[in-house]
């Protein structure tokens, strides 16, 4: 097999156990209403956060990022390309944990009304670290054996024992 036909199959495949679903019902949810969110309450969490937040051109970035957080978000929860669906969430996470997050170490940003130090870091922080670290999860094992990945890749959609419980 050459290069090129074996990297979509290593982009699917999942022998994770069942019970990632469970990580992908919890990181694929959080993403979609986040998304959702970035449009309904636009002045809060869409472009004027991303304004109060300093990103350049907010209105194209707010969009861009709630467009990825649904589309990516409706992947994992399908279990559907899941690997690739992660890459851009991983990146969302750290942008916000860079942008939003970590000025409060610093004594805030303004955005979260003068919280400042560790504690506030932390506490502020723990969706976006919880969403990275879910996202990594999913990147590293893939959707597991309950998806639409394992249905595609060569039949792997059941476990082969006890051990994929």
């Amino acid at each position: 097999m050459t290069q090129l036909s074996t990297w979509p199959a290593k982009l699917i495949d999942t022998t994770a156990p069942r019970s990632v679903v469970l990580i992908r019902l919890y990181v694929g949810a959080v993403f979609l209403v986040e998304g959702i969110l970035k449009f309904l309450r636009e002045h809060a969490l869409g472009t004027g956060r991303f304004d109060k937040a300093s990103i350049p051109a907010p209105d194209f970035f707010a969009t861009l990022d709630g467009v990825f957080e649904i589309l990516c978000g409706v992947l994992i929860l399908a279990g559907l390309l899941t690997r690739l669906a992660a890459v851009p969430m991983v990146v969302d996470m750290l942008g916000a944990l860079l942008i939003t997050k970590v000025p409060i170490l610093w004594g805030g940003s303004g955005l979260f009304h003068g919280e400042s130090g560790w504690w506030d870091f932390a506490h502020e922080a723990r969706l976006d670290f919880a969403q990275l670290c879910g996202s990594l999860f999913l990147l590293i094992v893939g959707a597991g054996t309950w998806s639409l990945d394992a249905r595609l890749s060569t039949g792997r959609g059941r476990p082969a024992g006890p051990e994929h419980g």
